[in-house]
């Protein structure tokens, strides 16, 4: 299973995706998808969708992660050639200068820039620990007028990622773009192969959401569409074993799957999740029996399409689940495959679990 998901991480994180363009990302993985067996269909929104059928009478599983990553837009070229941006996404600005992009505009025409970074001799001393605002930065991809650059396909409205990356590291660690969060569609993809051969499990709906990085409501019209009882979001879980992250919890790279208990926040979304106790309890009694890891994570400052999905109907029972990462939102961040190989144990153990009769019942739950 490890060597597949390295595969699977290493291909994806090569595949550019930008929120609202996932459609390279999304056919790769629906050919994925369609060679374990399973049909696939496309909301209007772009949301892959593939259902496997299970037991009638248990309540049904949407399992999900998204598909898309952060990056940006084209605002305007210069005369000279220079392209001016608008970022997609909490892209940070402090970590921008000197950054290789990609044009995402097809395969065979994609083209590459470089965020441009003032030359060092000529900085002035305040200057030096000045972080640019995005709007002052430019990116320079050789061209030496915008006649070019509308030539070459690129436009206001095209879209940029981070030049993609997949650097091997020691200890099954990898690092790259976009480990946010084509990790957790390479956890889901493996989840969706065993659960496809499993005999006995509930309906599950495996969806490769888009738009999460732009908005976090991508996933809302595939769970309008299917009305599950359960949600299991996957993504990432913020790893705190870094110096500058310690007070942030006890989440460790390599130490095993995480479980959201709780994510907020309050910067224009007012919105997080708590994560419904049955499935909780599902999680925690399936990895002590399983003899999985399981790590805890409680935070603000970091949300997902879950808080939205979690409101569908009459309410769908939700959970955020995930691997740890490090530098996140960054060009190059890391995780560790045999956190993602854990976690897809875990996901499919305690699925299976859900079985005609499993309560969703809040007062069977709550004291």
């Amino acid at each position: 299973m490890r060597d597949r998901l390295r595969a699977e991480l290493e291909t994806l994180m090569r595949i550019p995706g930008l929120s609202g363009y996932e459609g390279r990302v999304r056919r790769y993985l629906k050919a994925q998808l369609q060679e374990i067996g399973l049909e696939t269909r496309t909301d209007r929104l772009g949301n892959l969708i593939a259902t496997i059928d299970g037991a009638e009478g248990a309540p049904s599983v949407m399992l999900f992660t998204h598909m898309d990553q952060l990056g940006f837009v084209v605002r305007k070229i210069e005369k000279n050639g220079y392209i001016r941006v608008e970022r997609l996404g909490g892209v940070p600005e402090r970590a921008l200068a000197s950054q290789a992009v990609l044009f995402s505009l097809g395969d065979g025409r994609d083209i590459s820039g470089v965020i441009a970074n003032k030359a060092h001799h000529a900085t002035q001393p305040d200057e030096k620990y000045k972080v640019l605002p995005y709007p002052e930065l430019y990116i320079d991809a050789g061209f030496k007028s915008a006649e070019e650059a509308l030539a070459a396909g690129i436009d206001v409205g095209a879209p940029i990622v981070y030049q993609p990356e997949v650097i091997d590291l020691r200890n099954g660690r990898i690092a790259g773009t976009s480990v946010d969060d084509r990790a957790g569609c390479a956890v889901v993809l493996e989840a969706a192969r065993a659960l496809a051969s499993a005999e006995d499990r509930p309906t599950v709906h495996i969806v490769f959401s888009v738009l999460e990085e732009f908005n976090l409501r991508g996933a809302l019209t595939a769970a309008q569409m299917l009305e599950p009882d359960i949600a299991i979001q996957i993504d990432i879980i913020l790893a705190a074993d870094t110096p500058d992250m310690g007070a942030r919890g006890d989440v460790t790279l390599g130490g095993g799957p995480g479980m959201g208990l709780y994510s907020f926040h309050g910067r224009g979304t007012l919105n997080g999740t708590i994560p419904h106790p049955a499935l909780v309890r599902l999680f925690e009694e399936t990895a002590e029996g399983e003899k999985i890891r399981l790590q805890k994570s409680a935070h603000i400052g970091c949300l997902t399409d879950s808080s939205y999905v979690q409101l569908v109907g009459q309410g769908v029972a939700s959970i955020d689940m995930g691997f740890p990462m490090r530098y996140s939102h960054s060009s190059l961040e890391m995780c560790d495959l045999a956190d993602l190989e854990e976690l897809t144990r875990l996901l499919v153990a305690a699925i299976v679990r859900v079985k005609p009769g499993f309560s969703l019942d809040r007062d069977d739950f709550e004291q």
